[in-house]
């Protein structure tokens, strides 16, 4: 799709949202074939969309460019939600290394992303072993493999979690391209085939000194660790606006819209799409505001998380019982965004995570609520 950015919208969602028609056509076609969605980011980095301004990078215009964000990718979940995955992944690396990259970093990193690279973050290691890395001189040497890598083979950056020789984890930036091996999953997964998931063998590789982001343990430092799910909750969202949306039209079309028992499918399936709508808006505010405190910020983004989950999977339910077998015929748009929805949502530790926020909040305030 050849497009003229200066001829599109200055707001990124509305950016995307001219895009999601499109991105909707060819989203099945994708998943069928497991292709990695090239010209949908092609696109979006054409129109600025890779590029689009984080919150971390302005504290004074958090809440403007939170709320873009939180429009963006909601955008991106409803046009593929394989494709919202692969972004969601480069704004996460994007964040991290904002919120821990030294200045020479943050500015190879906006060079990159003007550049047209697309940032990975791959931080899951398989079972057996973690990826290690020993210093050599002013080289990192890799041993070592990463596993459920988003966009495997087509990224052109990743963000790398690595143990170091003291054991502790540390952060990488790499460039890839020089000597890595991909491989498909042993068992790939059920869903979210357009984002190409595979592993990656760094085993032989070394990369600069320069490459090493942040401090020992800063991966895992809070809020950014947790609160960051945010993003994730928003593209989901979007899965399931696009979820209901197709709901509606296959009932209008078989004439069934105007059954009692579908109105009342779609109006619980609409409040669900609604729920997450509004608890994605006001987490991005609470999770990207510098002034709040930072375990509210955890815990608030662990209620809208667990939120939006039992959302998306009451709207699943709901959608699937209206068009009955309809809804798991194989190839078709309902079928897959089930299937790309429910793999996207499965996020470690829910209870954990619920149980954490509850027992956080029984002895402080929600964020914006007064008393």
């Amino acid at each position: 799709m050849n497009v003229t950015p200066t001829q599109w919208p200055r707001d990124e969602a509305a950016r995307v949202g001219e895009l999601v028609p499109w991105m909707q056509q060819l989203a099945t076609e994708g998943d069928a074939e497991g292709a990695y969605p090239k010209a949908e980011l092609a696109t979006l980095q054409q129109v600025g969309v890779l590029a689009v301004p984080l919150p971390n990078e302005a504290p004074d215009l958090a809440s403007e460019r939170a709320d873009i964000l939180c429009r963006t990718l909601a955008q991106l979940g409803r046009g593929n939600l394989a494709v919202g995955r692969l972004v969601e992944a480069h704004i996460n690396a994007r964040h991290l290394i904002t919120r821990f990259g030294t200045s020479g970093q943050r500015m190879q990193a906006i060079a990159d992303v003007q550049a047209g690279e697309l940032f990975a973050l791959w931080v899951t290691d398989p079972p057996d072993e973690a990826l290690r890395m020993m210093r050599h001189g002013d080289r990192i040497l890799l041993q070592g493999s990463k596993m459920f890598c988003s966009g495997a083979g087509f990224a052109t950056r990743a963000l790398l979690t690595a143990r170091d020789e003291t054991g502790a984890s540390r952060m990488l930036v790499a460039t890839l391209g020089a000597g890595e091996r991909v491989r498909p999953l042993e068992a790939p997964l059920q869903g979210m085939r357009g984002a190409v998931t595979g592993a990656v063998d760094f085993s032989g590789c070394s990369l600069p000194v320069e490459a090493v982001l942040g401090s020992p343990g800063d991966y895992l430092r809070e809020p950014d660790f947790s609160a960051g799910a945010w993003r994730g909750s928003a593209v989901a969202s979007g899965g399931l606006h696009n979820l209901v949306e197709l709901a509606v039209g296959i009932l209008r079309a078989r004439g069934r819209a105007d059954n009692p028992h579908q109105r009342e499918r779609l109006g619980s399936a609409m409040i669900a799409l609604e729920t997450t709508r509004l608890w994605v808006q006001q987490v991005a505010r609470v999770a990207e505001d510098p002034h709040t405190d930072p375990m509210d910020a955890v815990a608030y983004t662990g209620l809208a998380r667990i939120a939006v989950e039992s959302a998306c999977l009451d709207g699943m339910r709901l959608v699937q019982r209206s068009l009955g077998l309809g809804a798991f015929r194989r190839g078709t748009a309902v079928e897959r965004i089930c299937r790309d929805l429910g793999t996207y949502l499965r996020q470690p530790a829910p209870d954990e995570v619920l149980t954490e926020a509850a027992a956080h909040f029984a002895s402080h305030h929600l964020p914006g609520v007064t008393h």
